[in-house]
């Protein structure tokens, strides 16, 4: 039997690569989900969607803060080509 890394790298070769999300797309994902009646539940991971957006984020800023921010940055930016 394969090891996990070896069969996942055949994966990787055979189907190809997956790119990551980009920093637009996790925040996309993001307000979707909460659109949908999720409740993010890792603040962190809030916070460190909001800074790779550019944001300026105090760790002990309300998520819902950030969420706001998060969606007006959106609007703002145009999704990448």
């Amino acid at each position: 039997m394969p090891a996990p890394g070896l069969l996942g790298r055949l994966k990787t070769a055979l189907l190809g690569a997956k790119t990551p999300p980009t920093d637009y797309q996790r925040a996309q994902a993001l307000i979707a989900a909460i659109d949908a009646g999720g409740i993010p539940l890792n603040a962190a991971r809030v916070n460190e969607i909001a800074r790779r957006l550019g944001l300026d984020v105090a760790a002990k800023a309300p998520v819902e803060d950030t969420i706001a921010r998060i969606r007006v940055a959106l609007q703002r930016q145009a999704p990448p080509a």
